[in-house]
C-alpha cells in the first residue's frame, strides 16, 4: 500500500485541531496551513482530528471546511478529509442522483475495493442516506445496466488468492460461447464477473486469452458503442488492472478540453493512500509525462497545491 509522504514529526491531533481552528479565523482563511496539517496525515489520523475538533470546539471539521473553504479545492479537501467509507458512500449517492449521474463511479467503487471496504462503504451509504446503495442503483438504472449494476453492488466477492483452474476453464468456455453470440447482457456472463473473486476472474480471462487467442477486453472494444458494454468493459479493468483503469480516467480528464476536475479529484483523493505510485508509473509509461507535471500544468493555485501534496509533490 503505497504510503504518503509524512513528516519526521507528527503533531497531536489536539495541536492539528487548534491549527486548523486558528486557519479559520480572521480575515481569510489560511489555506496553506489546511493543506500542510490534513494532506500529511493518513486516515486514521484525519479520523482523530475531525474527533478532537467536534469535542474542543462543538464544531464539526467537515462543515467549518464547507464554510470556509469554495471551488475545486473545497471539494478534494472534503473529499480526502471523508473517512475512506464515508467518502465512497458520498461518491456512490452522488453517481445515482439525476443531474451527477455517472454509472462508470459506481463501477469503479463496487470493483476496485477490497470486499470489506466496499462491505463498509455500504454501511456508511445506509447510515448517512437512510437507504440502500441496492436499493437506489436499481431505481435509478434500468435495462441491461440495471441488470449488470444490481448484482455488482450486491455483491460480497472472496477476497484471497485461491482459484479453482478446471472452474476457470469451463468459464472462460462460457464467456467465449456468450462473446460470440453477441449475449453481451446473459445472465452467466454477468453472473460470473459480478460474483467471482478478482484471481478467479483473473485466471479466466487468462484461459481466455490463451485459448481462443485475443483478450475478452479487446474483443469488446470492437463492439463499444454502447453505454453497456463500455461498462462492461470498465468492471473487467477495474478487477483486473484497476491502476489502468485509473489512468484512463485521469488522462482523460487532463486531456479534455478544460479539465474534468471532478473525475481528477476523485481519483487522487481515492486512490493517495492505496495505489497511487502503480497508477502514477502507469501514467508515465502511457504518457511519457510524470502525473505531477501533467497535473501542475493543468490546474493552479491551492487546488493545484492539495492535488501534488496528495501525490507526495508538496510544492507548497
Amino acid at each position: 500500500m503505497a504510503s504518503l509522504k509524512v513528516p519526521a514529526y507528527v503533531p497531536l491531533p489536539e495541536e492539528d485541531a487548534e491549527q486548523l481552528h486558528k486557519a479559520f479565523k480572521g480575515w481569510g482563511t489560511n489555506e496553506g496551513m489546511i493543506i500542510s496539517i490534513l494532506a500529511h496525515r493518513n486516515a486514521p489520523q484525519r479520523s482523530f482530528i475531525r474527533a478532537v475538533y467536534a469535542a474542543n470546539y462543538n464544531k464539526d471539521l467537515l462543515k467549518e471546511l464547507d464554510r470556509e473553504l469554495s471551488g475545486d479545492f473545497e471539494r478534494a479537501v472534503m473529499l480526502w478529509t471523508f473517512e475512506p467509507a464515508e467518502r465512497d458512500a458520498y461518491l456512490a449517492k452522488e453517481s445515482t442522483k439525476m443531474f451527477t449521474k455517472n454509472n462508470w463511479v459506481l463501477v469503479e467503487i463496487a470493483c476496485t475495493r477490497s470486499a470489506l471496504e466496499f462491505f463498509s462503504a455500504k454501511q456508511a451509504y445506509q447510515a448517512r442516506y437512510k437507504t440502500s446503495l441496492e436499493e437506489d442503483v436499481a431505481y435509478h438504472t434500468s435495462g441491461d445496466i440495471r441488470k449488470l449494476l444490481v448484482p455488482l453492488v450486491s455483491t460480497f466477492r472472496y477476497d484471497g488468492d485461491e482459484v479453482n483452474m478446471v472452474l476457470a476453464r469451463s468459464e472462460a468456455k462460457i464467456l467465449h460461447q456468450k462473446i460470440e453470440e453477441k449475449a453481451y447482457a446473459d445472465d452467466d456472463l454477468i453472473r460470473i464477473l459480478t460474483t467471482r473473486s478478482k484471481a478467479q476472474i483473473s485466471a479466466t480471462l487468462n484461459h481466455y486469452k490463451n485459448n481462443f487467442g485475443t483478450s475478452m477486453s479487446k474483443y469488446l472494444k470492437e463492439h463499444s458503442e454502447n453505454e453497456y458494454i463500455q461498462l462492461l468493459k470498465a468492471v473487467i479493468k477495474c478487477l483486473t488492472y484497476p491502476e489502468k483503469y485509473f489512468e484512463k480516467v485521469l488522462r482523460q480528464a487532463i486531456n479534455k478540453l478544460g479539465t474534468d476536475e471532478w473525475g481528477l479529484t476523485r481519483v487522487v483523493t481515492t486512490r493517495a493512500e492505496f495505489d497511487m505510485e502503480r497508477i502514477k508509473e502507469e501514467y508515465l509509461r502511457r504518457n511519457s509525462v510524470p502525473l505531477d507535471r501533467a497535473i501542475a500544468k493543468d490546474t493552479h493555485g491551492d487546488y493545484e497545491n492539495i492535488l501534488l501534496a496528495l501525490l507526495g509533490h508538496d510544492h507548497a
